[in-house]
């Protein structure tokens, strides 16, 4: 199992990631990916870009080394109620839009204090994916948060990152698999990349939804074609290389 696709990396713009767009592009152009999401932070994260470099992202070709590049953002979750940390007018101008959890964002609370944000989020139109959300410091009701994926069309993340940087994820991100498999919701398996030699680095997801024997057909970046067939429906955006 591979995916050609990795729908989770920070650029320089992040802060604390450490290489370029076109860095990045570079790497993946060699590991013979064939899209990558842009998706650095938004705004209330420490050293996060401001607001004017989403509103000029579009500067970015589409195609660079002959790798898709999609301009988006990860939005930190920041309410009880799901709010984010992006006005809905950059929102709705960018390719793709994972929102997450973040301790520096949002001080972790309770099951159902997380529930209930994770519910507000699903109702952003905006929204594509639920990022890294096997984080134990951010529990929440699986079942209730799925069903509400599948009800509103939102994709949830296995972030390969996950597993060795928050301890206690992979367990969670098994339940997440387990859920999303009886209920036929996608997901997408990303490397969350800070650095350009991470572009592309699933093996320990894929490793876990190997040995599950998780559908790929519900592995969304499984291949560009996915992603994008996703997109044009959801957002009629049109991949070319000038647009």
């Amino acid at each position: 199992m591979r995916c050609l696709a990795d729908t989770h990396c920070h650029s320089l713009a992040t802060g604390h990631a450490y290489s370029t767009i076109g860095e990045m592009a570079h790497a993946a152009h060699l590991k013979g990916l064939e899209l990558i999401a842009i998706t650095d932070h938004g705004v209330s994260m420490y050293d996060a870009p401001k607001l004017w470099y989403f509103g000029n992202i579009a500067s970015v070709p589409r195609v660079l080394e002959g790798v898709i590049v999609l301009r988006g953002v990860e939005a930190n979750i920041i309410g009880d109620d799901g709010q984010l940390d992006m006005p809905l007018e950059y929102l709705k101008k960018l390719d793709w839009v994972i929102a997450s959890f973040h301790d520096v964002c949002y001080a972790p609370k309770t099951s159902k204090e997380h529930t209930q944000a994770y519910l507000g989020v699903m109702q952003n139109e905006h929204v594509d994916v639920i990022g890294h959300s096997g984080n134990p410091i951010f529990e929440y009701d699986v079942d209730v948060v799925i069903r509400a994926a599948k009800e509103y069309g939102k994709i949830m993340e296995i972030n390969n990152h996950s597993f060795h940087a928050r301890a206690g994820s992979e367990k969670n991100c098994m339940a997440i698999a387990k859920k999303c498999m009886a209920l036929d919701v996608p997901i997408v398996v990303s490397s969350d990349a800070h650095h350009h030699s991470a572009v592309g680095v699933h093996d320990t997801a894929l490793k876990m939804l190997e040995g599950m024997e998780f559908p790929e057909h519900l592995i969304l970046n499984r291949n560009a074609e996915k992603i994008l067939t996703y997109l044009i429906q959801k957002k009629n955006i049109q991949f070319t290389e000038g647009a």
